[in-house]
């Protein structure tokens, strides 16, 4: 799995929709695959016209807490948008995640403008349950 700076490199090559539209499948693809018994209730994250579900494993690097992430949708383009928000969010501490505006990201991609307003409104369930879980993260820590 390419990390997210790799990601980004990557999509400033790529000119064509359709062809973004392929490498973010191919994310999705490249991603592990979630266990069968991650696909809980308490994973699936809410909001999102496909079924996602996200784990979260919370480490403490030095007294900080470090989000560990892993997902899947049963949706193709769905699965390369969780795999660019793991590469986004994952192995980073819980401040940093609050910190980062994935919109933003989005934005300078191009994303937020060639996804329908559903994937648009999935993407941010996604993005506010990873924010949720490190707010968490950082309140367990202290």
């Amino acid at each position: 799995m390419p990390t997210f700076d790799e990601i980004l490199a990557n999509f400033e090559f790529i000119d064509d929709w359709e062809e973004r539209y392929r490498y973010i499948i191919e994310l999705g693809k490249l991603m592990p695959a979630l266990p069968e018994e991650a696909h809980s209730d308490a994973n699936k994250v809410q909001g999102c016209a496909s079924q996602v579900w996200l784990e979260t494993h919370v480490e403490r690097a030095e007294g900080a807490p470090v989000l560990n992430l892993r997902g899947d949708s049963d949706a193709h383009i769905v699965r390369g948008l969780v795999a660019l928000l793991i590469a986004l969010y994952s192995g980073r501490e819980a401040g940093e995640i609050l910190e980062t505006d994935a919109a933003e990201i989005f934005d300078t991609l191009g994303l937020s403008e060639h996804l329908t307003p559903q994937r648009s409104n999935g993407v941010r369930a996604m993005v506010q349950r990873i924010q949720h879980d490190a707010k968490i993260a950082l309140e367990e820590a202290a």
